[in-house]
């Protein structure tokens, strides 16, 4: 059976809609909140990392979910998020990466499912319903 639209391109939709536009919220929490941008940056001085580097949270948390969910450069867009959730999970979560909730749950069930998807995003592309697909 044929289908005017192939499935993997509305698969491939479905990803970057989910993934960026999920994490996109965060990064405008972020931006429009600039006590958390303050404690990420003392989190990587309290590392001996230059506290600027914190601005990289608004390149991993909004520049980079906007290309996704428009489906520009969608494959760089995947890498910097998995990038952007790989530091987040080392600098504030790493306490928490063997931890289980009361539920049953992964206490990082939600980064987890964040950075499996970005890793998805990074080595699919955007599929066909994007602006410049890849």
């Amino acid at each position: 059976m044929r289908h005017a639209l192939p499935l993997d391109a509305l698969g491939k939709l479905a990803l970057r809609l989910s993934v960026a536009g999920l994490l996109l919220p965060h990064g405008v929490h972020k931006l429009l909140e600039p006590d958390s941008l303050t404690h990420i940056g003392n989190s990587l001085s309290d590392r001996g990392l230059p506290s600027v580097l914190a601005y990289g949270v608004l390149v991993g948390e909004i520049v980079a979910p906007l290309m996704a969910l428009v489906g520009w450069r969608s494959r760089l867009a995947g890498v910097l998020m998995v990038v952007n959730l790989t530091a987040a999970v080392a600098l504030m979560h790493m306490g928490e990466i063997t931890r289980v909730k009361a539920d049953g749950g992964w206490a990082l069930e939600l980064q987890g499912a964040w950075l499996l998807g970005a890793l998805a995003l990074a080595l699919l592309g955007s599929g066909r319903l994007a602006w410049r697909p890849d």
